[in-house]
């Protein structure tokens, strides 16, 4: 019976340390990074913070095979959102996020014609929407329409 007792007080021991050791550790997790010196504060006093360009190609391919490449350079971060800030495409609204519509001025509507517009990125069929999508430099996205 002693050594269940001491095994039962080991046991609330090493529970109590490492409860201890995780709350240490997550102390320094809301740590800020250090201030700027004055040095680097002087050089940027003055300017005003902007966010970076990204550049990505897009393809637009209808439904007879034409393609038309663009390049976009954008501030945003989704790749719907720069595409419809550019005015490259619209749609609706729903359930599922934007249905598009309309790429480049051509229409593929699937309830009027059957056809619409497929999403890719770098050559794959793409594993989310156009609007759920985060924008990667370099990154070649397309839209073909599709039956």
């Amino acid at each position: 019976m002693n050594k269940t007792r001491k095994y039962h007080l080991l046991s609330f021991l090493l529970c109590a340390v490492l409860i201890a050791a995780m709350a240490l550790s997550m102390l320094g997790c809301n740590e800020q990074p250090n201030p700027p010196s004055s040095d680097a504060a002087s050089a940027t006093e003055g300017t005003t913070a902007t966010t970076a360009k990204v550049t990505f190609t897009l393809t637009v391919t209808d439904k007879d095979g034409h393609s038309e490449d663009f390049t976009i350079s954008t501030e945003k971060t989704i790749v719907g959102d720069a595409l419809l800030e550019e005015g490259l495409i619209a749609g609706d609204e729903g359930a599922y996020g934007l249905y598009v519509k309309t790429v480049n001025g051509i229409t593929a509507d699937y309830d009027t014609d059957g056809t619409y517009w497929a999403f890719y990125v770098n050559g794959e069929y793409a594993a989310k929407g156009v609007d759920q999508t985060e924008i990667v430099a370099g990154a070649d996205y397309a839209f073909k329409v599709e039956s």
